[in-house]
């Protein structure tokens, strides 16, 4: 009985290690440089097992600034990651011969820093200044005997006569004051009859003039008091005037306001005191100075735009209200910003691209964040920074690393058959008409497009991945069922890339 437990003990033991060894070798087998994870976990430098070569960093080619530690599937798309080697300096960009440069007519630009004047353009329309406005009142009960300008809008200078007017009440305390006068009436009758005249609203020259000429005045002469233009006048000829009683308005020409809209997206950026640069359409070369005086509350609900009141000077009265105007309003002091030349910049409708050029020569794709444009340059917010040098003609449109390697790749030193460089125009048709071809089973119809599960496109540096591609019309390729496998070709447009043809495996469309 005890030789049987031990031989079963025995045995059982010997299995044990058995499995623990095949245990072994199945893990050392996992563990070969056939897994790429693994080998990238077993060494410090990051080796790809299929080429040997050094690798910084994968990414997926349609993401390319998102950079991953190890290989492995993309988050974003249904298609394994893709190595970037040390050797080729970590850039996604090509290289350009530097023959095909000078044929290409490529001019590159450096990034710099310059003093701007943060700011914005604006366009208003000028109005008369109501603080400078001055109105003439009459003082007392009389008659209008006299108009001097008989219409309004008309230009006056100050101390002009406007009207005449007839005051019968001031004629009794006149004779009153003359009559004690001849009296030698004692000083103190004298000052209260004076008095009485003054309470009467009887100007201080005319009582003057009682002591020098000895003859009571019953008109008053009322004068403009400033320079400008007679905005009202609202009595006639006869017309009975009565103490307070407004006659007439004049306004100064000598500054105007200028009322500008104001984006909503800049209400928060403008403040009273900026200085404003303004010029009118007849005479680009006449400017005007002024500042910005106040901010008047409340936001158009149809325009949605902010007005501001602006404080114009207008030398020689040469604007008149009414007159359009535009208007650079900037702050009192200049900034420090980058710029680059505004044909450096490629705007995609969603995003503002340009070319940079990097240290080892390439070409490479950036996003940049661009602000206000001063004169021909376009400041720069985000996305550069000083010295660099980024193309500032014959750049491409470019929105990937994928799309940089499907239109740049005829600039890459590429060369006539005959061995000559290509000339620009065969290049830029190259580039424009090149289209990709690869067989995929079809995944989803719908009316805008076709989705696939396709094989790599090496062209584009693409692996296999699961994609949609536009259609050139809603009614393109009815035949095309979910399921099929089919080989396809399309070209890259501004909008992604389009289908341009769709052909069944083993049969035409």
């Amino acid at each position: 009985m005890n030789r049987k437990v031990f031989t079963r003990t025995t045995f059982a033991l010997v299995a044990a290690a058995a499995l623990v060894a095949a245990g072994y070798v199945a893990g050392s087998r996992r563990a070969t440089p056939n897994d790429p994870a693994a080998a990238v976990a077993a060494s410090g430098d990051k080796i790809d097992p299929k080429t040997g070569r050094k690798v910084l960093y994968w990414h997926d080619p349609m993401v390319p600034n998102q950079h991953f530690d190890k290989p492995g599937k993309s988050p974003f798309m249904d298609m394994q990651l893709v190595p970037v080697y040390a050797d080729e300096g970590g850039s996604s960009g090509i290289r350009i011969d530097a023959g095909l440069q000078q044929n290409l007519g490529i001019r590159y630009a450096r990034v710099r820093r310059r003093d701007v004047s943060a700011g914005f353009d604006a366009v208003g329309t000028t109005q008369f200044d109501e603080s400078m406005a001055a109105v003439i009142q009459a003082r007392t009960t009389g008659y209008i005997d006299r108009l001097y300008t008989r219409a309004p809008m008309q230009r006056v200078a100050q101390g002009e006569p406007i009207a005449s007017i007839f005051v019968p009440d001031w004629l009794a305390p006149q004779e009153e004051y003359l009559a004690l006068e001849a009296s030698h009436a004692d000083e103190n009758l004298l000052a209260a009859s004076r008095a009485r005249m003054r309470a009467l609203s009887i100007p201080d020259g005319v009582v003057a003039a009682l002591d020098r000429t000895g003859k009571a005045q019953t008109h008053v002469v009322l004068v403009s008091p400033a320079n400008g233009v007679l905005t009202e006048l609202n009595v006639r000829e006869g017309a009975m005037v009565v103490p307070g009683q407004t006659l007439a308005k004049v306004e100064g020409l000598s500054s105007l306001w200028l009322i500008i809209d104001i984006p909503e997206t800049l209400a928060l950026q403008v403040r009273p005191g900026m200085t404003v640069d303004a010029t009118v359409a007849d005479d680009p070369a006449q400017h005007f100075g002024g500042h910005i005086r106040e901010i008047l509350p409340g936001i158009s609900t149809g325009t949605r735009t902010l007005q501001a009141r602006l404080e114009i000077d207008n030398p020689g009265t040469r604007l008149t209200p009414g007159m359009l105007m535009r208007a650079h309003v900037s702050a009192a002091k200049p900034v420090s910003r980058l710029v680059v030349p505004s044909e450096a910049i490629i705007t995609t409708g969603k995003r503002s691209v340009v070319i940079v050029r990097n240290a080892d020569g390439r070409l490479q794709p950036a996003i940049v964040t661009v602000g206000n444009d001063t004169g021909d340059d376009t400041e720069i917010t985000d996305g550069l920074h000083e010295g660099q040098q980024v193309v500032a003609s014959g750049q491409f449109l470019i929105d990937s690393e994928a799309s940089l390697k499907s239109v740049l790749p005829s600039l890459e030193g590429s060369a006539a058959p005959d061995g000559s460089a290509s000339t620009p125009a065969s290049a830029s048709t190259a580039g424009a008409s090149r289209t990709y071809e690869t067989t995929g089973k079809v995944e989803q119809v719908t009316v805008a497009g076709i989705t696939f599960s396709h094989r790599a496109v090496p062209a584009l540096g693409w692996g296999a991945m699961t994609m949609t591609f536009n259609k050139p019309a809603a009614d393109a390729f009815p035949d095309v069922k979910v399921g099929q496998t089919v080989h396809f070709v399309f070209k890259q447009t501004g909008d992604g890339y389009q289908l341009t043809q769709v052909e069944p495996v083993g049969g035409a469309q």
